[in-house]
């Protein structure tokens, strides 16, 4: 397994009945991670990683974002856990 580390903004995109928080790596080191995970995609692209904020870690999935990106969904318990909000740079680390 391979572990990277990344540092970006929190946002959220808004649905009609929901609201989704991400955080989008970028598209260089989408490039890498999409090469190297070749036979890790799951269905539409997505690749299973295992996520580290802070003190949580948890399983979850990157997923093919526009424009060559991933982009990682976070969860409300993780952002309750670490105190993340909308518009916060997070680190984190991710291992395929």
């Amino acid at each position: 397994m391979k572990t990277c580390l990344y540092r970006t903004t929190l946002w959220r995109y808004q649905a009609e009945n929901a609201a989704w928080f991400f955080l989008t790596i970028d598209p260089k080191e989408s490039e890498k991670i999409k090469a190297s995970n070749t036979k890790k995609k799951q269905g539409g692209g997505q690749i299973k990683v295992k996520v580290t904020i802070g003190k949580t870690t948890w399983h979850t999935s990157l997923f093919p974002g526009k424009g060559g990106v991933y982009l990682l969904p976070v969860k409300v318990a993780v952002r309750r856990a670490e105190n993340i909000q909308e518009g916060d740079v997070v680190s984190f680390s991710c291992r395929f």
